[in-house]
């Protein structure tokens, strides 16, 4: 691992149930890549999103579909935090159109597990935006935030072991995972196929210590979700 800057303090989460190492705020705007923005939501994606979430074949890999209330939880967390801090999940917006198309980002998980405290990079994208690509070039603009920007040392990412789109996303980024991290996830009925999940990790290198310059990122090689 590189040399990275001395322990941040801890702070508590916004359940106040885990201490977390405090993250700097940073300037509430877009990320922009050669056909991506990673930015601040907006009330009129609430529909689109809402879409997104029931829909049976993104939610395949979690427990089940979220209905209109917890589509609009989800959203108003997301975007409170992103808000807030400048960073998080962002929505996704697809530049050529700008077309709403799912969203990508940096969360503290909120439930407690051998590797936490920790920041995990997530994705979730529409089926229209699949097989482009987008899921991979999102998620390295979002690591250069989380590396050069907020100066993590590490970023994980994690999701059910039947998910192979996802999984394949995590190793087009550079992340390495460790059969020994495996785990089962506290949330979700352990007799379902979806309980048993896999962890991927990876660090900060040299080149994301310089400072919070922009980077435009390339795009992703090979079809993603």
């Amino acid at each position: 691992m590189p040399t990275a800057p001395p322990p941040s303090p801890t702070a508590p989460d916004a359940a106040g149930t885990t201490q977390l190492p405090a993250l700097p705020d940073l300037p509430v705007r877009p990320r922009t890549t050669q056909r991506l923005v990673l930015r601040p939501w907006r009330d009129l994606d609430a529909e689109e999103f809402a879409r997104l979430n029931a829909d049976p074949e993104v939610m395949a890999c979690f427990p089940a579909p979220l209905d209109r209330a917890a589509s609009d939880e989800l959203l108003g967390r997301a975007r409170g935090h992103v808000d807030e801090h400048g960073w998080g999940l962002w929505a996704l917006e697809e530049r050529s159109t700008g077309a709403f198309v799912g969203f990508t980002g940096l969360v503290r998980p909120r439930f407690e597990a051998a590797f936490t405290p920790c920041v995990e990079i997530g994705w979730r994208l529409a089926r229209s935006a699949w097989g482009r690509g987008y899921a991979t070039e999102a998620a390295l603009a979002a690591l250069d935030v989380g590396f050069r920007e907020l100066g993590l040392r590490q970023v994980v990412s994690f999701t059910a072991s039947v998910n192979l789109p996802s999984r394949a996303v995590m190793q087009r980024i550079g992340m390495m995972h460790d059969l020994a991290d495996d785990f089962d996830h506290p949330l979700i009925d352990p007799a379902s196929e979806l309980c048993h999940h896999v962890l991927y990790r990876i660090d900060r290198a040299d080149d994301h210590s310089s400072g919070p310059d922009d980077q435009v990122v390339p795009v992703g090689a090979g079809p993603v979700d």
